[in-house]
């Protein structure tokens, strides 16, 4: 056998190994993935329609309502400074008053999340007397998509800027079974 002969050989050896380890390892890999057991962050709900959501801010509580039927109730962590009424951007609280929710974000820094429409009228009125913004964009949301701000989050309660913040698997359930124009309430 020749020079030619034997690397023709030592190469296809090469080839058949590279390929078996490739092979092997897309196996693994795909083994770890979620693939095949992917569950959408997107669920269905076929249930009775959420006339409202109630927070209770004391008590750390997010019910869903049909009515005066409780359907769901979360725990939640609230702006890092939660008692009172949000009056000015910055100042950590989460508001209290009724609202609504007006928007949904599928691609939030935060898993998921529903827009509440702080702040109205009276909200911007009164921060702008003070010489202020009153402040914007709360939602209730998952858990930070940011390895980092979910340490964080970890560690203390009451962590958002003013948001309602819930687990990831509750803020699908809230994404899926709550539609834009529900009242939301959120008492001290």
């Amino acid at each position: 056998m020749g020079w030619i002969e034997a690397n023709k050989k030592y190469r296809l050896k090469m080839n058949r190994r590279a390929f078996g380890f490739s092979a092997a390892a897309s196996l693994a890999l795909a083994g770890c993935s979620s693939a095949g057991g992917n569950v959408s962050r997107f669920q269905a709900y076929d249930g009775p329609q959420v006339t409202s959501i109630v927070i209770n801010k004391g008590a750390r509580k997010l019910y869903l309502l049909n009515n005066d039927k409780i359907l769901r109730e979360y725990e939640v962590e609230l702006g890092f400074a939660p008692l009172g009424h949000k009056q000015f951007e910055g100042d950590g609280k989460t508001p209290e008053g009724t609202y609504v929710i007006d928007r949904r974000n599928p691609n939030s820094r935060y898993h998921l999340s529903v827009g509440i429409s702080y702040p109205n009228t009276q909200d911007r009125a009164n921060a702008r007397a003070n010489g202020k913004r009153p402040g914007g964009e709360i939602f209730i949301h998952g858990q930070p998509n940011n390895a980092k701000e979910r340490k964080r989050a970890a560690r203390v309660d009451d962590w958002t800027a003013g948001c309602i913040a819930v687990t990831n698997e509750a803020i699908q359930e809230i994404y899926a079974m709550v539609q834009d124009g529900t009242t939301i309430a959120l008492r001290p």
